[in-house]
């Protein structure tokens, strides 16, 4: 059974008396443990998909199977409880709230699950360390680069154990370099604990560091592609991920 099955899926949205179809007839499985990566031009559907994957959104019409349970029957309640504990987000802007420091950043969803002070400061530890970020756990996103803060929100969505995490142009607001240190990381995470991970993005360099490409347009899947040798982050981003990769 596939982690994930998107069955025949439809999205649409009313705009008054028009209806706009923002997904259409989408067919999708993800196996445990893949990388897969999103295309498509802007409007395509792109993050509308993520949404409804990640259980943010609801399909209009057709069939979403997510570790064996029909997501789009859950209530509101159950479909919050199923992001809580099984699925990890990373977005474009960071959100990570400016007053709180790394650490604290981190610490927020396992807040939220009720987790005692104790684990969750070993685990918002851990998950730092993860990252390379250990070290800057006191500092206020003000005080890191995008990439560092790019890194703490890979944290925060590494801290609860997810199955799968998603990513929204994880490296759109980043420099080249940190970008890198991204896929690394995002590589690493994959490779060694057997994460999921599903990130839409616009650049075909780093949608190629995934092992499957799926291409969307006008909402519906233009085509799938199999990466038979993906991209490898340049092996100087290990190095990165411990350091001070420039101010963005």
């Amino acid at each position: 059974m596939p982690l994930l099955e998107l069955r025949d899926v439809a999205r649409q949205y009313k705009m008054g008396q028009i209806r706009i179809n923002a997904l259409t007839d989408v067919c999708l499985t993800a196996e445990e443990g893949e990388f897969i990566s999103v295309m498509g031009p802007s409007g395509s559907g792109k993050s509308t998909l993520l949404n409804i994957i990640g259980c943010l959104d609801r399909p209009t019409s057709g069939t979403y199977i997510l570790a064996g349970q029909h997501v789009e029957k859950m209530s509101d309640n159950k479909l919050a409880e199923l992001r809580n504990h099984f699925i990890g987000f990373v977005f474009q802007s960071f959100h990570l709230l400016p007053n709180l420091d790394a650490l604290a950043n981190v610490e927020l969803p396992l807040i939220y699950r009720g987790i005692g002070r104790k684990t969750r400061r070993q685990k918002s530890c851990r998950a730092l360390e993860a990252v390379g970020l250990y070290e800057r756990r006191h500092h206020l996103p003000s005080q890191l680069s995008g990439g560092e803060q790019q890194r703490v929100a890979i944290a925060r969505a590494l801290v609860g154990d997810p199955a799968v995490i998603l990513a929204d142009e994880p490296t759109g607001a980043l420099d080249s370099a940190s970008g890198q240190v991204i896929m690394s990381i995002f590589q690493r995470l994959n490779r060694e604990r057997g994460i999921t991970i599903i990130q839409v993005t616009h650049e075909e360099t780093i949608a190629r560091h995934a092992r499957r490409v799926v291409y969307l347009r006008d909402g519906r899947i233009e085509k799938e592609e199999e990466i038979t040798k993906p991209l490898i982050a340049e092996a100087q981003a290990k190095v990165q991920t411990v350091q001070e990769v420039g101010k963005n």
